[in-house]
Protein backbone atom coordinates (compact mmCIF):
# COMPACT_ATOMS: atom_id res chain seq x y z
CA UNK A 1 0.00 0.00 0.00
CA UNK A 2 1.25 3.75 -0.93
CA UNK A 3 -0.35 6.41 -2.01
CA UNK A 4 0.29 10.46 -2.66
CA UNK A 5 0.12 11.84 1.44
CA UNK A 6 3.16 8.90 1.80
CA UNK A 7 5.18 9.42 -1.10
CA UNK A 8 4.91 13.51 -0.09
CA UNK A 9 6.01 12.87 3.35
CA UNK A 10 8.98 10.73 1.77
CA UNK A 11 10.80 13.68 -0.20
CA UNK A 12 9.34 16.24 2.51
CA UNK A 13 11.49 14.04 4.91
CA UNK A 14 15.00 14.11 2.61
CA UNK A 15 14.36 17.95 1.94
CA UNK A 16 14.46 18.63 5.72
CA UNK A 17 17.45 16.05 6.49
CA UNK A 18 19.18 17.75 3.60
CA UNK A 19 18.25 21.04 5.55
CA UNK A 20 19.00 19.67 8.75
CA UNK A 21 22.38 18.75 7.62
CA UNK A 22 25.77 20.63 8.50
CA UNK A 23 29.69 20.20 7.77
CA UNK A 24 29.85 18.28 11.27
CA UNK A 25 25.87 15.98 10.52
CA UNK A 26 22.70 16.38 11.50
CA UNK A 27 21.42 19.22 14.15
CA UNK A 28 18.01 17.43 15.74
CA UNK A 29 15.97 20.12 14.25
CA UNK A 30 15.73 23.48 12.21
CA UNK A 31 17.60 26.63 13.20
CA UNK A 32 14.46 28.28 14.91
CA UNK A 33 14.67 30.53 18.05
CA UNK A 34 12.61 27.97 20.55
CA UNK A 35 16.14 25.33 19.42
CA UNK A 36 18.62 27.73 20.55
CA UNK A 37 17.42 27.69 24.19
CA UNK A 38 16.95 24.15 24.47
CA UNK A 39 20.05 22.90 22.44
CA UNK A 40 18.22 21.59 19.58
CA UNK A 41 20.88 22.92 17.00
CA UNK A 42 23.61 20.06 18.35
CA UNK A 43 24.24 16.71 17.04
CA UNK A 44 22.49 14.30 19.90
CA UNK A 45 23.58 10.84 19.74
CA UNK A 46 20.44 8.98 19.51
CA UNK A 47 18.60 11.75 17.12
CA UNK A 48 21.26 11.86 14.04
CA UNK A 49 21.89 7.71 14.55
CA UNK A 50 18.12 7.04 14.24
CA UNK A 51 18.28 9.53 11.18
CA UNK A 52 21.07 8.05 9.52
CA UNK A 53 19.38 4.78 9.71
CA UNK A 54 16.65 6.38 7.45
CA UNK A 55 19.78 7.98 5.38
CA UNK A 56 21.26 5.08 4.70
CA UNK A 57 17.74 2.89 3.94
CA UNK A 58 17.37 5.51 1.47
CA UNK A 59 20.29 4.87 -0.80
CA UNK A 60 20.51 8.79 -1.48
CA UNK A 61 24.25 9.53 -2.03
CA UNK A 62 24.05 12.59 -0.03
CA UNK A 63 21.83 11.52 2.92
CA UNK A 64 24.36 8.50 2.82
CA UNK A 65 27.56 11.31 3.10
CA UNK A 66 25.54 12.67 6.16
CA UNK A 67 25.10 9.51 7.91
CA UNK A 68 28.80 8.80 7.62
CA UNK A 69 29.97 12.16 9.05
CA UNK A 70 26.93 12.17 11.81
CA UNK A 71 28.88 8.62 13.05
CA UNK A 72 32.50 9.96 12.54
CA UNK A 73 31.51 13.29 14.16
CA UNK A 74 30.34 11.54 17.24
CA UNK A 75 33.38 8.63 17.24
CA UNK A 76 35.34 11.71 17.83
CA UNK A 77 34.13 13.30 21.11
CA UNK A 78 33.88 9.20 22.69
CA UNK A 79 35.19 9.47 26.22
CA UNK A 80 38.24 7.50 26.92
CA UNK A 81 36.22 5.41 28.34
CA UNK A 82 34.01 4.22 25.34
CA UNK A 83 31.04 6.37 26.19
CA UNK A 84 29.29 8.01 23.04
CA UNK A 85 28.17 11.77 24.93
CA UNK A 86 24.29 12.19 24.30
CA UNK A 87 24.89 15.54 21.95
CA UNK A 88 27.63 17.73 20.44
CA UNK A 89 28.30 21.01 19.59
CA UNK A 90 31.75 20.35 17.43
CA UNK A 91 31.51 24.20 16.26
CA UNK A 92 32.22 25.45 19.85
CA UNK A 93 33.98 22.02 20.95
CA UNK A 94 31.69 21.55 23.37
CA UNK A 95 30.81 17.78 24.82
CA UNK A 96 26.96 17.00 26.90
CA UNK A 97 26.22 13.78 29.03
CA UNK A 98 23.03 14.36 30.35
CA UNK A 99 22.67 14.85 34.15
CA UNK A 100 22.17 11.43 34.78
CA UNK A 101 23.77 9.92 31.76
CA UNK A 102 22.69 8.97 28.33
CA UNK A 103 22.96 5.08 28.41
CA UNK A 104 21.31 4.70 24.96
CA UNK A 105 23.59 6.78 22.99
CA UNK A 106 26.28 4.32 22.92
CA UNK A 107 23.67 1.69 21.94
CA UNK A 108 22.36 3.97 18.77
CA UNK A 109 25.47 4.76 17.86
CA UNK A 110 26.59 0.71 17.84
CA UNK A 111 23.65 0.03 15.91
CA UNK A 112 24.39 2.82 13.46
CA UNK A 113 27.72 1.44 12.60
CA UNK A 114 26.91 -1.65 12.01
CA UNK A 115 23.40 -0.45 9.56
CA UNK A 116 26.02 1.51 7.62
CA UNK A 117 28.49 -1.83 6.85
CA UNK A 118 25.49 -3.84 5.82
CA UNK A 119 23.45 -1.59 4.02
CA UNK A 120 26.27 0.36 1.95
CA UNK A 121 29.19 -0.40 -0.05
CA UNK A 122 31.75 1.39 2.26
CA UNK A 123 33.68 -1.28 3.89
CA UNK A 124 36.68 0.97 5.57
CA UNK A 125 34.34 3.21 7.67
CA UNK A 126 33.62 0.11 10.42
CA UNK A 127 37.33 -1.30 10.27
CA UNK A 128 38.61 2.69 10.87
CA UNK A 129 36.60 2.61 14.17
CA UNK A 130 37.48 -0.48 15.39
CA UNK A 131 38.82 0.49 18.28
CA UNK A 132 36.01 3.02 19.26
CA UNK A 133 33.92 -0.02 18.98
CA UNK A 134 35.93 -1.81 21.39
CA UNK A 135 35.82 0.51 23.65
CA UNK A 136 32.13 1.46 23.11
CA UNK A 137 31.04 -2.11 24.05
CA UNK A 138 33.47 -2.30 26.76
CA UNK A 139 31.59 0.61 28.30
CA UNK A 140 28.62 -0.89 27.94
CA UNK A 141 29.50 -4.01 29.12
CA UNK A 142 30.60 -2.30 32.38
CA UNK A 143 27.32 -1.12 32.65
CA UNK A 144 25.13 -4.90 33.17
CA UNK A 145 24.60 -7.02 35.78
CA UNK A 146 27.47 -9.78 35.67
CA UNK A 147 24.67 -12.25 36.21
CA UNK A 148 21.87 -11.83 33.75
CA UNK A 149 23.66 -9.91 31.53
CA UNK A 150 21.55 -7.08 31.18
CA UNK A 151 22.02 -3.35 31.19
CA UNK A 152 21.33 -2.02 34.43
CA UNK A 153 21.16 1.92 34.66
CA UNK A 154 19.41 5.22 36.27
CA UNK A 155 16.12 6.38 36.19
CA UNK A 156 16.19 9.67 33.31
CA UNK A 157 19.01 8.65 31.56
CA UNK A 158 18.46 7.27 28.40
CA UNK A 159 15.43 9.08 25.55
CA UNK A 160 12.69 9.87 28.05
CA UNK A 161 15.32 12.21 30.05
CA UNK A 162 12.71 13.70 32.37
CA UNK A 163 10.78 9.64 33.22
CA UNK A 164 11.33 8.00 36.44
CA UNK A 165 12.63 4.42 34.50
CA UNK A 166 15.34 2.85 35.89
CA UNK A 167 17.07 -0.66 37.15
CA UNK A 168 16.73 -3.19 34.12
CA UNK A 169 14.74 -0.99 31.66
CA UNK A 170 12.98 -2.65 28.57
CA UNK A 171 13.85 0.05 26.20
CA UNK A 172 17.61 -0.15 26.47
CA UNK A 173 18.36 -3.71 26.72
CA UNK A 174 15.90 -4.52 23.85
CA UNK A 175 18.84 -1.86 21.90
CA UNK A 176 21.65 -3.96 23.80
CA UNK A 177 20.28 -7.25 22.27
CA UNK A 178 21.04 -5.72 19.18
CA UNK A 179 24.02 -4.68 19.88
CA UNK A 180 25.24 -8.25 21.39
CA UNK A 181 23.76 -10.06 18.11
CA UNK A 182 25.07 -7.68 15.45
CA UNK A 183 28.46 -7.72 17.25
CA UNK A 184 28.84 -11.16 17.92
CA UNK A 185 29.19 -10.93 21.87
CA UNK A 186 29.27 -13.71 24.60
CA UNK A 187 26.55 -14.72 26.47
CA UNK A 188 24.10 -13.39 24.09
CA UNK A 189 21.68 -16.12 24.55
CA UNK A 190 22.03 -15.85 28.32
CA UNK A 191 20.77 -12.10 27.95
CA UNK A 192 17.94 -12.86 25.75
CA UNK A 193 16.87 -15.91 27.91
CA UNK A 194 16.95 -12.93 31.05
CA UNK A 195 15.23 -10.40 28.93
CA UNK A 196 12.24 -12.92 28.48
CA UNK A 197 12.46 -14.54 32.10
CA UNK A 198 12.36 -10.84 33.73
CA UNK A 199 10.51 -8.35 31.30
CA UNK A 200 7.66 -11.18 30.63
CA UNK A 201 7.94 -13.65 33.85
CA UNK A 202 3.85 -14.22 33.08
CA UNK A 203 2.03 -17.60 32.39
CA UNK A 204 5.73 -19.93 33.49
CA UNK A 205 5.66 -22.13 36.46
CA UNK A 206 6.72 -20.66 39.48
CA UNK A 207 9.61 -23.35 39.63
CA UNK A 208 10.72 -22.25 36.42
CA UNK A 209 10.89 -18.47 37.31
CA UNK A 210 14.10 -18.60 39.75
CA UNK A 211 16.48 -18.27 36.97
CA UNK A 212 16.98 -14.20 37.45
CA UNK A 213 18.51 -13.24 40.66
CA UNK A 214 15.77 -11.15 42.24
CA UNK A 215 13.20 -13.85 43.19
CA UNK A 216 11.50 -11.83 45.29
CA UNK A 217 10.23 -8.78 42.53
CA UNK A 218 9.46 -11.65 40.02
CA UNK A 219 7.52 -13.29 42.78
CA UNK A 220 5.47 -9.93 43.71
CA UNK A 221 4.96 -9.08 39.79
CA UNK A 222 3.41 -12.63 39.47
CA UNK A 223 1.55 -12.27 42.55
CA UNK A 224 -0.28 -8.94 41.28
CA UNK A 225 -0.70 -10.18 37.78
CA UNK A 226 -2.85 -13.02 39.46
CA UNK A 227 -6.03 -10.27 39.96
CA UNK A 228 -8.19 -8.97 37.18
CA UNK A 229 -6.05 -6.34 36.44
CA UNK A 230 -3.27 -7.48 36.53
CA UNK A 231 -3.64 -9.72 33.69
CA UNK A 232 -3.95 -7.11 30.95
CA UNK A 233 -0.25 -6.05 31.93
CA UNK A 234 0.68 -10.12 30.46
CA UNK A 235 -0.15 -8.96 27.39
CA UNK A 236 3.20 -6.51 26.89
CA UNK A 237 6.64 -6.55 28.23
CA UNK A 238 7.03 -4.74 31.39
CA UNK A 239 8.33 -1.52 30.83
CA UNK A 240 11.58 -1.61 33.62
CA UNK A 241 12.04 -3.83 36.31
CA UNK A 242 14.21 -2.49 39.38
CA UNK A 243 14.26 -3.84 43.58
CA UNK A 244 10.47 -4.65 44.41
CA UNK A 245 9.04 -2.53 41.91
CA UNK A 246 8.45 -1.93 38.18
CA UNK A 247 7.03 0.08 35.12
CA UNK A 248 3.28 -0.59 35.30
CA UNK A 249 3.18 1.68 31.76
CA UNK A 250 3.09 -0.40 28.61
CA UNK A 251 6.08 1.03 27.05
CA UNK A 252 4.70 0.77 23.28
CA UNK A 253 8.18 1.84 21.72
CA UNK A 254 10.23 -0.54 23.73
CA UNK A 255 7.80 -3.09 22.95
CA UNK A 256 8.12 -2.49 19.10
CA UNK A 257 12.34 -2.55 19.43
CA UNK A 258 11.88 -5.73 21.50
CA UNK A 259 9.62 -7.23 18.31
CA UNK A 260 11.88 -5.43 15.83
CA UNK A 261 15.23 -6.98 17.01
CA UNK A 262 13.37 -10.56 17.69
CA UNK A 263 13.95 -10.03 21.62
CA UNK A 264 11.00 -12.19 21.97
CA UNK A 265 9.47 -15.35 20.17
CA UNK A 266 7.11 -14.91 17.47
CA UNK A 267 4.00 -15.85 20.19
CA UNK A 268 4.61 -13.27 22.37
CA UNK A 269 5.28 -10.97 19.67
CA UNK A 270 1.78 -11.91 18.18
CA UNK A 271 0.10 -11.05 21.64
CA UNK A 272 1.92 -7.93 22.16
CA UNK A 273 1.05 -6.81 18.58
CA UNK A 274 -3.03 -7.49 18.77
CA UNK A 275 -3.21 -5.94 22.39
CA UNK A 276 -1.36 -2.15 21.26
CA UNK A 277 -4.05 -2.60 18.01
CA UNK A 278 -6.88 -2.72 19.80
CA UNK A 279 -5.48 -0.11 23.04
CA UNK A 280 -5.29 2.88 20.71
CA UNK A 281 -6.75 5.74 22.04
CA UNK A 282 -8.10 7.29 18.60
CA UNK A 283 -7.86 5.14 14.99
CA UNK A 284 -6.84 8.03 13.18
CA UNK A 285 -3.73 8.96 15.35
CA UNK A 286 -0.09 7.21 15.34
CA UNK A 287 0.12 4.96 18.41
CA UNK A 288 1.74 7.23 21.54
CA UNK A 289 5.09 6.21 23.04
CA UNK A 290 2.87 3.99 25.92
CA UNK A 291 -0.65 3.66 27.64
CA UNK A 292 -1.45 3.73 31.08
CA UNK A 293 0.90 7.17 31.72
CA UNK A 294 1.98 7.57 35.07
CA UNK A 295 -0.56 10.22 36.81
CA UNK A 296 0.11 12.85 39.23
CA UNK A 297 -0.94 11.08 42.77
CA UNK A 298 0.79 7.43 41.45
CA UNK A 299 3.77 6.73 43.33
CA UNK A 300 5.89 6.42 40.28
CA UNK A 301 5.51 10.46 39.96
CA UNK A 302 8.14 12.76 40.33
CA UNK A 303 8.78 16.53 40.74
CA UNK A 304 10.95 16.64 37.40
CA UNK A 305 8.57 15.38 35.48
CA UNK A 306 6.68 18.96 35.62
CA UNK A 307 10.28 20.61 35.13
CA UNK A 308 11.68 21.45 31.88
CA UNK A 309 15.25 23.16 31.14
CA UNK A 310 14.58 24.29 35.52
CA UNK A 311 11.55 25.83 34.35
CA UNK A 312 8.26 24.70 35.58
CA UNK A 313 6.05 24.06 32.53
CA UNK A 314 3.79 20.60 33.84
CA UNK A 315 5.55 19.09 30.29
CA UNK A 316 5.08 15.07 31.11
CA UNK A 317 1.17 15.18 32.71
CA UNK A 318 -0.93 12.05 31.10
CA UNK A 319 -0.67 12.11 27.41
CA UNK A 320 2.12 14.07 26.75
CA UNK A 321 5.04 14.34 26.21
CA UNK A 322 7.33 11.06 27.29
CA UNK A 323 4.13 10.24 29.78
CA UNK A 324 1.90 8.90 26.40
CA UNK A 325 2.34 11.72 24.05
CA UNK A 326 2.86 10.64 20.11
CA UNK A 327 6.18 10.97 18.68
CA UNK A 328 6.02 10.32 15.00
CA UNK A 329 9.67 9.00 15.15
CA UNK A 330 9.06 6.41 18.16
CA UNK A 331 5.23 5.31 16.40
CA UNK A 332 7.20 5.09 13.15
CA UNK A 333 9.13 1.80 14.93
CA UNK A 334 5.74 0.68 15.44
CA UNK A 335 5.09 0.51 11.79
CA UNK A 336 8.22 -1.62 11.61
CA UNK A 337 6.95 -3.83 14.41
CA UNK A 338 3.83 -4.40 12.92
CA UNK A 339 5.53 -5.50 9.58
CA UNK A 340 7.93 -7.90 11.51
CA UNK A 341 5.05 -9.32 12.69
CA UNK A 342 3.26 -10.06 9.24
CA UNK A 343 0.80 -7.27 10.12
CA UNK A 344 1.82 -5.75 6.76
CA UNK A 345 -1.35 -3.99 5.61
CA UNK A 346 -1.79 -2.59 9.04
CA UNK A 347 2.20 -1.56 9.20
CA UNK A 348 1.29 0.27 5.82
CA UNK A 349 -1.94 2.56 7.28
CA UNK A 350 0.13 3.14 10.72
CA UNK A 351 2.82 4.54 8.05
CA UNK A 352 0.11 6.86 6.64
CA UNK A 353 -1.04 7.93 9.84
CA UNK A 354 2.64 9.03 10.86
CA UNK A 355 2.87 11.01 7.18
CA UNK A 356 -0.39 12.86 7.82
CA UNK A 357 0.53 14.08 11.27
CA UNK A 358 3.90 14.92 10.18
CA UNK A 359 1.93 17.20 7.27
CA UNK A 360 0.31 19.38 9.98
CA UNK A 361 0.41 22.71 9.74
CA UNK A 362 2.23 22.75 6.27
CA UNK A 363 4.89 20.24 7.46
CA UNK A 364 6.09 21.27 10.50
CA UNK A 365 7.49 17.78 11.40
CA UNK A 366 6.26 18.37 15.39
CA UNK A 367 8.45 17.11 17.62
CA UNK A 368 5.28 15.39 19.60
CA UNK A 369 1.63 15.77 19.41
CA UNK A 370 -0.99 15.28 22.44
CA UNK A 371 -2.48 11.55 22.06
CA UNK A 372 -6.16 12.85 23.25
CA UNK A 373 -6.58 15.76 21.30
CA UNK A 374 -3.74 15.56 18.83
CA UNK A 375 -2.18 19.06 19.11
CA UNK A 376 0.89 19.55 17.84
CA UNK A 377 4.16 20.34 20.72
CA UNK A 378 7.57 20.04 21.01
CA UNK A 379 9.99 21.55 18.44
CA UNK A 380 9.15 21.81 14.75
CA UNK A 381 11.31 20.10 11.79
CA UNK A 382 12.57 17.40 13.94
CA UNK A 383 14.97 15.32 12.21
CA UNK A 384 14.48 11.92 13.44
CA UNK A 385 11.01 12.15 12.45
CA UNK A 386 11.98 12.55 9.12
CA UNK A 387 14.89 9.74 9.37
CA UNK A 388 12.46 6.93 11.18
CA UNK A 389 9.90 7.89 8.60
CA UNK A 390 12.50 7.21 5.16
CA UNK A 391 13.70 3.82 7.50
CA UNK A 392 9.70 2.52 7.60
CA UNK A 393 9.11 2.85 4.30
CA UNK A 394 12.04 0.59 3.26
CA UNK A 395 11.36 -1.98 6.01
CA UNK A 396 8.02 -1.93 4.74
CA UNK A 397 8.64 -2.23 1.12
CA UNK A 398 11.15 -5.13 2.01
CA UNK A 399 14.49 -3.22 0.90
CA UNK A 400 16.19 -3.44 4.01
CA UNK A 401 16.67 -5.63 7.40
CA UNK A 402 18.09 -4.90 10.45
Amino acid sequence: MQNELINTCYKKSVELLLNNSTKFGTLASAPQKKAVTKNYLSIFARDASISSLGMIASKNKKLIKIAKRNIKTLGKYQTENGQIPNYVKPEIDYVNFWKMGSIDATLWWLIVVDFYHKNTKDKKLKKNLDKKIKLALNWLNCQKHPKDELLVQNEASDWADIFPRSGRVLYTNALWLKVKEAYKLKNYNLSKNSFRDLFYPFNRRKNKLLKYDDKLTIKAILKKTECPEGKKQSESLLSYVNYLFWGEDIDVYANSLAIIFKSINKKISKKIISNLLNKKIHKNFPIPVLFNPIKKNSKFWREYMGISNNNLSNQNPPYEYHNGGIWPYASSFFAIALYSASHKKEAWIELEKIARINSLKNWEFNEWFHAKTGKAMGMKKQSWNAGAFLLAYHVLKGEVIF
